[in-house]
């Protein structure tokens, strides 16, 4: 019986220890999201699974160009996936012809599918408070992103962290190029 007891204590305790390292790493390393919408087409899709980095965030602070992910604000269990466009303390403006400026420069990126139809909140300039993000989509004509009150700019405290790699499909596998 004492044999019994020692192999049931033993499976106990891995099994607690697997637990253990599994909540640490979903919530402190990285948690798997689904990509859900085509508000990132062309870079992500609609069904792609990510995971996401949590610990980079800790270390540094978030560039442009970086996809993240943060809470919907009118939804629980609901998240976002953006790329930031606008950093802390930046002046953001979308004139009407979609281009980008940041304080007062044209932005020189690529990510855009297609030229902005809408600048929302942006055809007035924004300035971004020390701890908040501008954020698009790539898909910036089918995109709720910083243009829009819905979702507004985004405060460091509510990133959860970036995407980080794309684990499905299989055959788009890989790590996800952010700059």
């Amino acid at each position: 019986m004492n044999k019994v007891l020692k192999e049931v204590l033993n499976t106990s305790i891995y099994i607690l220890v697997v637990l253990v390292l599994t909540y640490c790493v979903v919530n402190f390393v990285g948690q798997r999201t689904e990509v859900i919408g085509s508000s990132m087409e062309p870079t992500l899709s609609d069904g792609d699974n990510l995971i996401v980095d949590k610990i980079t965030y800790r270390l540094r602070e978030p560039k442009r160009f970086e996809i993240i992910v943060f809470p919907y604000q009118y939804s629980k269990g609901t998240y976002y996936i953006k790329r930031i466009i606008g950093l802390p303390g930046e002046t953001v403006f979308i004139d009407e012809d979609g281009n980008i400026y940041i304080d007062g420069e044209l932005l020189q990126e690529s990510y855009g599918k297609e030229v902005i139809e809408d600048p929302g909140l942006a055809s007035k300039e924004i300035t971004l408070a020390d701890n908040e993000y501008f954020v698009m989509g790539d898909n910036r004509n089918d995109s709720a992103d910083s243009r829009f009150v819905s979702v507004g700019n985004i405060k460091r405290e509510n990133i959860i962290g970036r995407a980080w790699i794309r684990i499905f499909p299989f055959n788009k596998f890989g790590i996800l190029k952010h700059i």
